[in-house]
């Protein structure tokens, strides 16, 4: 059984943590050989719709941003990110956890998150290798999209 894959006793899986539900549309960003295949395989089954890529047009429910070190600048990733999201939808940074390649300490997500014009709510264990932070827009400043 994978961290993804639920289980008869009802027991919370990854995609729960994330709050994926059926015929959301979900952008995939920083999608590389290291990602966590079992948890997009299982959002796409969940969401019943295939990843949006990164160059449709599409408004978003949540993005799921992979992010490593090394990969630039996070304020512009997530302001990327934030212009393609609903308004009452999620941005969720997946970092490497500590002690893998590509660690990202939480406080280079805290300290990013205002800037882009978001908060975060929530860090939760998205797979073996993985943590998820919860970043949204914050209420006074959602304006409705779709």
């Amino acid at each position: 059984m994978t961290s993804t894959a639920g289980d008869a006793a009802g027991q919370r899986t990854a995609v729960d943590r994330l709050g994926i539900t059926a015929g959301m549309v979900v952008l995939e960003v920083g999608h590389d050989d290291d990602v966590d295949q079992a948890l997009r395989d299982a959002v796409i089954e969940r969401s019943g719709t295939p990843l949006s890529e990164d160059d449709s047009d599409d408004v978003v429910d949540v993005v799921l941003l992979w992010f490593r070190e090394e990969d630039g600048d996070l304020v512009d990733l997530l302001m990327d990110a934030r212009t393609r999201l609903d308004a009452a939808g999620s941005i969720w940074v997946l970092t490497p956890k500590a002690g893998r390649d590509g660690h990202v300490e939480p406080s280079d997500i805290i300290d990013a998150a205002p800037t882009a014009g978001l908060s975060q709510t929530s860090t939760v264990q998205a797979g073996q290798d993985w943590t998820a932070s919860r970043l949204v827009v914050p209420k006074g400043q959602r304006a409705a999209r779709r």
